[in-house]
């Protein structure tokens, strides 16, 4: 499974919000590749799901990929929760 953390830049918060990521799938032990980008590149990498923001998910609109959102990158309890509901 791909997944990948989209911001506006692709650098800061996508990265911070990827090693969450990362974090949270280990302990609900499941595997994935998870990388960070920007919101332009996104849709055209293809992943399985993108996690964003819900300002951001509005122009991923018409993706093939599943767009979870998040929308406080350093809460654990939300990113978890996400992930559980989506996956």
């Amino acid at each position: 499974m791909k997944i990948l953390c989209v911001c506006g830049l692709g650098q800061g918060t996508s990265l911070i919000l990827r090693m969450n990521v990362e974090t949270a799938l280990r302990e609900m032990g499941i595997t994935a590749d998870v990388d960070n980008t920007d919101v332009s590149s996104a849709s055209s990498l293809n992943p399985d799901i993108i996690i964003t923001s819900n300002e951001l998910a509005q122009s991923l609109k018409g993706t093939p990929s599943k767009v979870i959102i998040v929308n406080n990158y350093f809460d654990m309890d939300e990113i978890r929760s996400a992930l559980k509901e989506n996956l």
